[in-house]
């Protein structure tokens, strides 16, 4: 049985579809670590680069 060379190449071509489509239909789920969601302060200090915590901890605000 002989096999025309535009055939082996459609073959591999429908090879590579299905990859790339299979591929494409994966789908990945990120989880929150934590109940609400909110950075600690710490890491909102780091994110914006201040050098105190202070402001981001909720039990260091001032109430007006």
């Amino acid at each position: 049985m002989k096999t025309s060379k535009y055939t082996k190449v459609a073959v591999i071509i429908m090879v590579i579809l299905f990859v790339v489509v299979s591929a494409i239909s994966c789908s990945t789920h990120v989880h929150s670590s934590g109940g609400s969601g909110k950075v600690p302060p710490g890491q909102a200090k780091k994110m914006s680069g201040s050098k105190s915590a202070k402001a981001y901890a909720p039990g260091q605000q001032k109430k007006h």
